[in-house]
């Protein structure tokens, strides 16, 4: 098993020498199965999941618990009762015991997996950026959390389209929940953010790509709860900008067309799987009427990426960020929305989040819930290896005289302060 761009390879040898970690997860989710068959069976989905096999479906994940027949694995999904938002919450609880950091970037995207049919739960022909075209198949909104020492996914939505959240009988058919209703997926990106800015998760920033970039009411929300963000945006995006003097809503690429020669700047955006990923970039202060001292502690700019090799090719980002945040920061930012791909990657192709056979809404929730709980516990793993072989290559620094550890507040850490790391 194997970590794109970490430089880390886990062994089946190691994986086994490491049940501890799973036995506390076990401990961790236990109670929210009433039935000791349950429990059992749930350890045996996971540790399926995350076994060699191939295809991780009903019928093989059974066969690697040692069951003759699927039935009890697709029980488990679709008729045990269990409540997968509160094995969710338990997630995101041990991702912040192994992996809490103060600046580390919360990033949102979305992920198609392809189905056959139209009876599985929100499944159309729309786009998926998984295919690069429209398919048939059913959209996840997930929410990532990308640290210094590791990247999980830690939350997820199912898009509804609007045409099943309008149609009572296949709701029905899906057992989609009388409260749920049409919902964007920005908005589905907001809840999530909700519910991890709720539970305390440290993040210094929140990146996406321009469909929640794109939301206008989504920046306005992360404003209010001054949560610095990097979201991109398409080249169309008006922007409340001084061209020329004149105050007005240009476009994006209206304004980075007024970036001078001298304006442009080469940063890395982050190690890549090929090294350092650099690129030429810039920034334009966008308009706000800042009045108060309070209010002038916050920045909005455009942020422009340039191609190196095509200087016609580039990208913007909206950003909201600390006064005197650095440009290099920005892009480092920027970059760190490539990490939550790969925990798709990973999640795909090593614990099967596209592996499910499930129809039902219920089912979608469970399956997506228990991959992420295997892929957290990868990320962990790979932390504690990574951190046993510094520790026994670099000696511990010594303590400075009269240093002392203080708490350190979002903005200075989103401004690359005394606990920002060059990784971010």
């Amino acid at each position: 098993m194997e970590q794109q761009g970490s430089g880390q390879e886990l062994t089946q040898v190691e994986v086994a020498a490491w049940t501890a970690g799973w036995d506390e997860i076990q401990q961790r989710i236990g109670p929210r199965f009433a039935r000791s068959e349950q429990r059992q069976r749930v350890r045996g989905y996971v540790d399926g999941l995350l076994s060699p096999v191939e295809r991780k479906n009903g019928w093989q994940l059974a066969e690697q618990a040692g069951e003759p027949r699927p039935y009890g694995m697709q029980r488990l999904l679709a008729g045990a009762k269990w409540d997968a938002d509160a094995v969710r919450d338990d997630l995101r609880a041990y991702v912040l015991q192994h992996l809490s950091d103060p600046r580390a970037v919360l990033v949102i995207d979305e992920t198609g997996f392809l189905k056959q049919g139209t009876k599985s739960v929100g499944v159309k022909r729309q786009y998926s950026g998984t295919a690069g075209r429209i398919e048939n198949c059913q959209i996840g909104v997930f929410l990532a959390y990308a640290a210094p020492q590791g990247h999980v996914l830690l939350d997820r939505e199912l898009y509804l389209p609007r045409e099943w959240a309008d149609d009572a009988e296949r709701r029905q058919e899906a057992g989609v929940p009388d409260e749920v209703t049409f919902a964007t997926k920005p908005q589905l990106a907001r809840r999530m953010l909700e519910r991890a800015l709720a539970a305390g998760v440290p993040a210094a920033w929140v990146t996406g790509d321009s469909i929640y970039g794109g939301d206008r009411r989504l920046r306005v929300w992360l404003e209010q709860q001054e949560q610095p963000f990097v979201l991109a945006v398409t080249s169309a995006e008006p922007l409340f900008a001084i061209l020329a003097g004149h105050f007005g809503q240009p476009r994006a690429d209206l304004i980075a067309a007024h970036v001078p020669a001298k304006g442009w700047r080469r940063l890395s955006a982050g190690a890549g799987t090929k090294g350092p990923r650099s690129y030429d970039w810039a920034r334009v202060r966008l308009a706000r009427l800042q009045l108060t001292a309070e209010e002038r502690r916050w920045e909005h700019w455009l942020l422009v990426r340039r191609s190196r090799h095509d200087p016609t090719e580039l990208a913007y980002y909206v950003v909201f960020a600390p006064a005197g945040t650095s440009l290099r920061t920005l892009a480092r930012v920027a970059g760190q929305r490539w990490r939550i791909e790969q925990s798709f990657e990973l999640a795909k192709g090593e614990v099967g989040l596209d592996h499910y056979e499930v129809r039902r809404w219920d089912g979608w929730y469970r399956h997506m819930t228990l991959a992420m709980f295997a892929l957290a516990y990868l990320a962990v793993l790979r932390a504690h290896l990574q951190a046993q072989q510094q520790a026994q290559q670099v000696p511990a620094p010594a303590p400075r005289h009269g240093h002392t550890t203080g708490q350190t507040s979002k903005t200075q850490v989103a401004k690359g302060g005394p606990t920002s790391s060059r990784s971010i």
